[in-house]
């Protein structure tokens, strides 16, 4: 009886022939570059633009908020008065972007709002982005002093 590796249906002659081929192929690292597979961008949560911020006040309702910024992407129930909203940006090539943004309220009234939601534009691509920025929105003045009197 023959053995198994010599019978015809086994295609092991076959690997055989084209097994230098393959190890010729592992030394190009251009074929491999070649062959990755595409990966996809991926955009996760809430991107928010230094002009929405801008259009934040001090004393705008939660329903303002919700308006210029959107919905929150984190809205915690032990945090009742601080939304949170976090955008992530995964390139498929590429190192991952993270900003953040945090609006705090107090009587469901906007107080201030601390992230690191900083202005892009084309003209400083190269310089440095900081870490963190705090946004602080000064408080209205009284009502009565901020409005001239009628005669």
């Amino acid at each position: 009886m023959t053995e198994w590796w010599f019978s015809r249906n086994f295609p092991m002659k076959r690997f055989l022939l084209f097994l230098p081929f393959l190890a010729a192929c592992s030394n190009t690292p251009q074929i491999t570059s070649y062959l990755s597979p595409y990966r996809i961008d991926v955009r996760q949560g809430n991107f928010v633009t230094q002009e929405m911020v801008a259009q934040l006040k001090p004393g705008l309702t939660r329903e303002q908020v919700r308006f210029i910024l959107g919905s929150p992407l984190v809205a915690d129930m032990f945090h009742v008065d601080r939304w949170d909203y976090v955008y992530r940006f995964q390139p498929g090539k590429g190192e991952a972007q993270q900003r953040r943004l945090v609006v705090f309220f107090q009587d469901n009234k906007l107080t201030r709002v601390a992230g690191d939601v900083v202005a892009e534009d084309g003209t400083k691509a190269d310089a440095p982005k900081p870490a963190a920025q705090v946004i602080d929105i000064p408080a209205p003045a009284a009502a009565g002093a901020a409005t001239p009197e009628k005669k």
